[in-house]
């Protein structure tokens, strides 16, 4: 399934795509996809439906996070052995974890504002994993059982913020509109193999950005497991798995985004995503 929340920021309905690629609502089925809609049995009910009989969404509404109320947005640092050779960095021998803010989640195609007397925000495509069921010291043979699904994330970051300002790098990725998350939430069943997907990225319609999971230097459930010895991963929290070589940062020279840059991106059958930079506004 995908699953999506479409509407008015903070006043988002539960919806789906279908298989002709029409949004259906789910407003009269469950009040929204949450924590409580992401377990192996919710989601069981929900594959039941004939998405036909379900109302369809008319227009284009602006879509949302399709998580609702996201618990915790940990992030991956340099988990592309190219990516962290562009950045100057060494390979890490365990998983870089760190927190992007949840202030900052917002829909795929909403606006990204600089931060105010910013000139260094770049961009990071990503693979972003949704946790539908508790997971604490869980194995990593077992991981895999407590994602609900996978999404599309644009795991914005302020290089200075992060790079120069002190040695934590929370403080240059949870700016306000830098976690864009979606368009939908894709369920675990319908991904043949999450360490086989392209992932592209491009500003201006120039591509910065090409990669695939499978270069991925931790994978998928090593990250889940490594991440639930650490703090417990509930329902509806999310994973940033780290982003392929391309970033602003790691060109010669740096190239970072201004206001009226346009930025797509996506990930092989996660769908994309489209933002345009805005300039700092209170």
């Amino acid at each position: 399934m995908k699953l999506v929340r479409y509407g008015q920021a903070g006043r988002e309905k539960p919806g789906l795509i279908d298989a002709n690629g029409k949004l259906r609502s789910l407003a009269a089925v469950v009040p929204d996809i949450g924590a409580q809609q992401l377990g192996a049995a919710a989601l069981a009910r929900l594959r039941k439906l004939d998405p036909a009989r379900l109302p369809l969404v008319r227009g284009k509404p602006r879509l949302g996070c399709p998580v609702a109320q996201v618990g915790k947005f940990i992030a991956i640092g340099l988990n592309y052995a190219d990516h962290a050779a562009e950045a100057n960095a060494p390979i890490p021998t365990e998983p870089i974890v760190f927190l992007k803010a949840t202030s900052c989640i917002q829909g795929p195609d909403d606006p990204v504002m600089l931060p105010r007397k910013s000139v260094k925000t770049d961009w990071e495509v990503e693979l972003g994993v949704v946790i539908g069921t508790r997971a604490r010291y869980v194995s990593r043979k077992d991981a895999l059982s407590h994602v609900a699904g996978f999404c599309v994330v644009n795991d914005v970051s302020e290089r200075e913020y992060q790079l120069e300002r002190g040695p934590q790098w929370d403080k240059g990725k949870g700016c306000d509109t830098f976690g864009p998350i979606g368009p939908w939430l894709v369920t675990a069943d319908e991904i043949a193999n999450v360490q086989r997907l392209d992932m592209w990225l491009d500003v201006n319609g120039q591509r910065m950005q090409t990669g695939n999971t499978r270069t991925m230097i931790f994978d998928v459930a090593r990250l889940v497991s490594y991440v639930s010895e650490f703090m417990t991963l509930l329902p509806g929290d999310v994973i940033a798995t780290g982003t392929p070589p391309g970033v602003g940062l790691g060109m010669k020279p740096p190239r970072y985004l201004k206001k009226g840059d346009v930025i797509t991106l996506g990930i092989e059958g996660l769908g994309e995503q489209r933002q345009e930079v805005i300039a700092f506004k209170a």
